[in-house]
């Protein structure tokens, strides 16, 4: 998924020096590597903000995001100087998914190295569509002089702000004809946002050029135009160009141009997005038959599905429960080298990692961050228990408390057994996903739950696990189960592909993925928008306008640890590079082991 960040700051340092007035300020962004050997790249820099310490920048960065896959952002904020080396204002670094998920898709950090707040706010990317365009020339001027003829094509160019000022930037390039005064271009296809940021009424460069083998291609005319421009000519009389000196050139005669595709059909599709109130969750003790149907009153939207940002832009939560399984076969934890060996408090255990790493990563989109830790597979007064409560709360705070509770489990008396049942744990999650969707509906609100399983084996009933499944797939519920240790789990495999027809389970093996946390949370990760998308079409939920927050309920987080990374800037000032052989800015993110 694309995301599209801003980016503002407030109350900044002013370094321009003594009698030298204001600051200008601009920022460079830059993607941190998630690993050693991946180089930090830099994305590109703002506008520079003359005369001001608040900037609120208009340049906006697009980054790919995907759910599993940690991705973070160092915003360095400089003071532009003219004649010398720009100086530093300070800078933060933002993780894309907590700023997806925070109220309003914005979270602010106090500036490292320097004084003032920055701002980083996130939103789906707009996807604006594209110009299908199909021009040709009349009667173009002939710059090869007796013995030939132009070989010509066009160029658009926008206009944009650099350290030098306004420039123009070449967004496009058509075709060239060889040898032809009347060149008749073929149709295209091209990128609104690359052409003009969405903005159909920016004042573009329409050129045609003669194409030269050296590379010194001369002009031969242009004009000044819009995209509306181009689309009001259509089928008219078409444009004069002309040379710089003003005499004219030749016509572009333009027999197409239109836009194709791009997000405004969300607004122009109508939509109902009341849903029926669903009935009370069960209690845990009556899950055993529960049978989970669709919401068969809730009208179906006309419009193409909204996305995983769309639902996180309106304010969608995700919550989390965490099962783990405490069957006999994880060996004794007090013995080195088994599954639940905890002997070392410095080295986490491999059920340790993945709730570390996966769950830190869910955490970013639950705001209360209260999570239930349930148990299977162990003896309680002799008895074996498929779903018992970990630690002595129902709900633990942080993914601290979870491995908290995980630990005062084996403090409490337990025995463990087996055989490996999942169901009762999976028919618990989906009511406590089912009543956190009533609730968050009661509010005009929207909340979508993810079961984490972990466990070391296959389970005992295959046939009533996928059952189970079965039942339960139009909760708001995915379920992803970590297989733990090097036990067959063929089996798991076939929960996940053939468990149901409306796909809510994921399964992994931790030791395919045990040197790796970016990995382990790619391969866990990357259905649950997908399903969390499904849920609320098949359900005719549409997402909730995007959350709007005031200055004031923006919780600023404080200064960190300024991450040592150079940035290089070019002659031109807007060449940027981050110096080969740069051993800082990594990015090492949370649940990383």
């Amino acid at each position: 998924m694309k995301v599209q960040l801003y980016i503002r700051a407030h109350n900044l340092k002013n370094v321009a020096g003594a009698f030298k007035g204001t600051s200008d300020p601009f920022a460079v962004v830059t993607v941190l590597g998630n690993n050693r050997s991946a180089k930090p790249e830099v994305l590109g820099k703002t506008e520079v903000m003359k005369n001001t310490l608040n900037p609120d920048w208009t340049t906006t960065f697009e980054v790919d995001y995907e759910l599993g896959e940690p991705k973070n952002i160092l915003v360095k904020v400089f003071d532009e100087v003219r004649k010398g080396d720009n100086k530093p204002m300070g800078s933060a670094q933002f993780c894309v998914g907590s700023v997806l998920g925070a109220k309003g898709n914005t979270k602010a950090k106090k500036l490292a190295g320097g004084n003032g707040t920055l701002f980083v706010r996130a939103q789906k990317a707009k996807d604006y569509g594209s110009l299908k365009l199909k021009m040709s020339g009349v009667k173009i001027a002939n710059t090869d002089g007796f013995f030939g003829k132009s070989d010509p094509y066009y160029q658009i160019t926008k206009k944009v702000e650099g350290l030098r000022g306004s420039e123009y930037d070449v967004v496009h390039r058509s075709e060239v004809i060889k040898n032809n005064l009347n060149p008749n271009w073929k149709s295209e296809m091209i990128d609104l946002r690359t052409l003009c940021d969405g903005d159909l009424d920016m004042i573009l460069k329409l050129d045609v050029y003669d194409y030269e083998s050296d590379g010194k291609n001369e002009l031969i005319g242009g004009i000044e135009t819009s995209i509306n421009g181009l689309i009001n000519a259509k089928g008219r009389g078409g444009f004069d160009i002309t040379s710089k000196k003003g005499k004219q050139k030749g016509t572009l005669k333009i027999h197409q141009a239109e836009v194709v595709g791009g997000d405004d059909a969300y607004a122009r599709a109508t939509t109902a997005t009341a849903t029926a109130p669903a009935p009370s969750a069960p209690p845990i003790g009556m899950m055993a038959n529960m049978n989970i149907a669709p919401n068969s009153s809730a009208s179906r939207p006309t419009a193409p599905k909204p996305s995983f940002t769309d639902f996180m832009s309106g304010g969608c939560e995700m919550s989390l429960c965490v099962a783990i399984d405490f069957t006999g076969s994880n060996g004794d934890p007090r013995k080195p080298g088994t599954l639940h060996y905890m002997g070392d408090e410095h080295t986490m255990n491999d059920y340790e990692k993945a709730i570390s790493s996966i769950g830190s990563i869910l955490a970013n989109y639950d705001h209360d961050k209260k999570y239930p830790v349930y148990g299977f597979g162990a003896k309680y007064n002799g008895v074996v228990q498929h779903c018992f409560q970990c630690g002595t709360n129902s709900e633990v705070d942080g993914i601290d408390g979870i491995i908290g509770a995980y630990k005062q489990t084996f403090k409490s008396g337990l025995v463990m057994s087996g055989p490996t049942v999942f169901t009762e744990v999976l028919q618990t999650a989906a009511a406590f996903a089912v009543s956190g969707q009533e609730n968050a509906a009661r509010n005009g609100m929207q909340n979508y739950t993810t079961l984490l399983i972990l466990s070391d084996g296959a389970v005992s009933d295959l046939a009533a696990t996928a059952q189970c499944l079965n039942s339960i797939k139009n909760a708001p519920l995915s379920v992803v189960i970590v297989g733990i240790g090097g036990a067959d789990f063929g089996s798991m495999t076939f929960l996940d592909d053939q468990a149901s027809d409306i796909d809510i389970a994921q399964f992994v093996e931790f030791n395919k993925h045990k040197h790796d946390a970016n990995s382990l949370t790619r391969a866990t990760l990357d259905e649950i928008p997908t399903q969390l998308e499904n849920y609320y079409h098949r359900n005719g939920i549409m997402p909730n306008p995007p959350v709007q927050v005031e200055e004031e309920e923006i919780v600023i987080e404080p200064e960190e640890e300024e991450i040592d990374l150079t940035i290089d800037f070019g002659a031109d000032g807007n060449t940027m590079a981050v110096p080969s052989g740069q051993t800082g800015g990594v990015y090492v993110p949370q649940g990383a082991w």
